[in-house]
């Protein structure tokens, strides 16, 4: 009998490459819209596992009916699990996997697309030219050349960051709690406390995890102690800042630009269509208004590569945990 699988919100490209993964024989695939949350849980009824996405809330209640209904194993398709209580699921006898690198690449690439944009006013241009509006004025922007990059995390996704940076003819400056000193001597790139990389760069880029520690790594007096004019870019986690006070910089002119392809609170907004009515997070509404300011919804994770590897290592997980057999390594949380 196939394990019944139920994919909770879930998008046109997440069928469609899921639909086509190479290790599906055996699964029995069903794809929900909704997230999945307390409110929802009983959608999973009569189903073994279910995937789960960023926005899903598995806080203990939710994890609790899905252990009462029968599911066994909770498969993330994202490197991320903040927002999964895995102390409860490891109480409940829950698995937990997840794609810990689906494409480094696709995120530092996206990372290094918002700076150019944001630094080149890109999409201010494209609506002017639309409009056929050719004026230049108000769209200066600095050679990235002989400037100093700041890239908190160097993970696999902050590392390829730093390296394509360096190879713009930046000073790369770095910090992280396990620092990689043969990587950093191969690349030309320094490690300095967060004090000294706030304090020196004038493009600092976020590529830490969310973890306790790291909440609200950016705050007021983070950003007060930033190089005045410099630029911030976030494409790992929205609550590493904090959204008052990052207001509160732009206000000031403190902050040069911002590009965030994340969001503090962007649980029900992100991924949805919005278009049709009136936004109701004042913060988030009031970073729209800045010229300074360039959002993404989430999106620096989607290429093809990267779709079709989290398909890939998220049903391989699911189809080895309907056999008894060990996951993929440096898959398991749970």
């Amino acid at each position: 009998m196939p394990l019944r699988v139920a994919f909770f919100d879930t998008k046109p490209y997440d069928r469609e490459y899921f639909a086509h993964a190479p290790a599906t024989a055996g699964l029995d695939l069903r794809f929900l819209d909704h997230r999945l949350s307390e409110s929802t849980v009983a959608t999973a009824e009569s189903a073994g596992a279910v995937c789960c996405f960023v926005n899903d809330r598995l806080d203990r209640a939710t994890l609790t009916h899905l252990q009462q209904t029968g599911v066994r194993h909770v498969a993330l398709r994202c490197a991320g699990f903040n927002n999964v209580d895995l102390a409860a699921a490891k109480e409940l006898s829950l698995t937990v996997t997840r794609v810990p690198a689906y494409s480094p690449h696709a995120v530092a690439e996206h990372t290094i697309a918002l700076l150019l944009t944001l630094n080149r006013k890109i999409h201010r241009a494209h609506n002017r030219v639309r409009e056929q509006n050719f004026s230049l004025s108000g769209l200066v922007g600095f050679d990235l050349h002989g400037k100093t990059a700041g890239i908190v995390g160097t993970g696999k996704i902050g590392k390829i960051a730093a390296e394509i940076l360096r190879g713009f003819g930046m000073r790369v400056l770095a910090c992280d709690p396990f620092p990689d000193a043969s990587w950093a001597a191969q690349h030309r790139v320094s490690y300095v406390s967060k004090a000294e990389l706030f304090a020196a760069s004038d493009v600092i880029s976020l590529h830490s995890p969310l973890t306790p520690e790291t909440h609200h790594l950016v705050n007021e007096p983070s950003l007060a102690a930033m190089k005045r004019g410099a630029y911030l870019v976030n494409t790992s986690r929205g609550k590493l800042i904090d959204t008052a006070a990052l207001i509160e910089a732009l206000k000031s002119g403190r902050v040069g630009g911002v590009a965030l392809d994340v969001y503090e609170e962007e649980e029900g907004v992100f991924f949805e269509d919005h278009s049709d009515r009136v936004l109701a997070d004042d913060e988030l509404a009031r970073l729209l208004t800045f010229p300074n300011v360039l959002i993404t919804a989430h999106q620096a994770f989607l290429t093809r590569e990267a779709l079709a590897e989290i398909a890939r290592v998220t049903t391989e997980n699911l189809q080895r945990h309907a056999a008894g057999q060990k996951f993929l390594e440096g898959t398991q949380l749970a």
